[in-house]
């Protein structure tokens, strides 16, 4: 089984730390200097985005690597896949303050998400290029 070619892991590695670092220490500073008032609110949402996306973009890296697929993956879509992440962590959190989220509700906004990213694979997959089969 022949490897697949890959973007190099050292660009997406940097960011991660960056996004990370930046959104850990943003989450901190609200936590400790502000009110829960509805400017801090909408912060924290934006800053749980970066940091669910820095924290999952080696993992989801990783997951192409081990797991190749027939389809050459590009950076765009592990950024993509990344970000989906971290709206599924701000959904997440938005159910939670309203008292709203159960399991169910969390594994169905999982495999929501899922489904979509699946259909934007399949788009992406079923373009047509001219030449390509000659």
């Amino acid at each position: 089984m022949e490897k697949q070619n890959l973007p190099p892991f050292i660009p997406f590695l940097a960011s991660a730390l960056i996004l990370a670092a930046m959104g850990l220490a943003g989450l901190f500073l609200l936590f400790n200097l502000t009110l829960p008032t509805l400017g801090p609110r909408w912060l924290f949402f934006f800053l749980t985005t970066i940091t669910a996306s820095g924290l999952s973009l080696p993992v989801i890296y990783f997951f192409h690597w081990r797991f190749p697929s027939p389809t050459p993956v590009t950076a765009g879509i592990i950024v993509r896949q990344a970000i989906w992440v971290g709206l599924y962590f701000d959904l997440l959190a938005w159910f939670q303050m309203g008292r709203f989220l159960t399991l169910p509700l969390g594994f169905a906004l999982a495999a929501g998400l899922g489904a979509i990213e699946f259909a934007i694979r399949l788009a992406e997959r079923s373009r047509f290029v001219a030449g390509e089969n000659e």
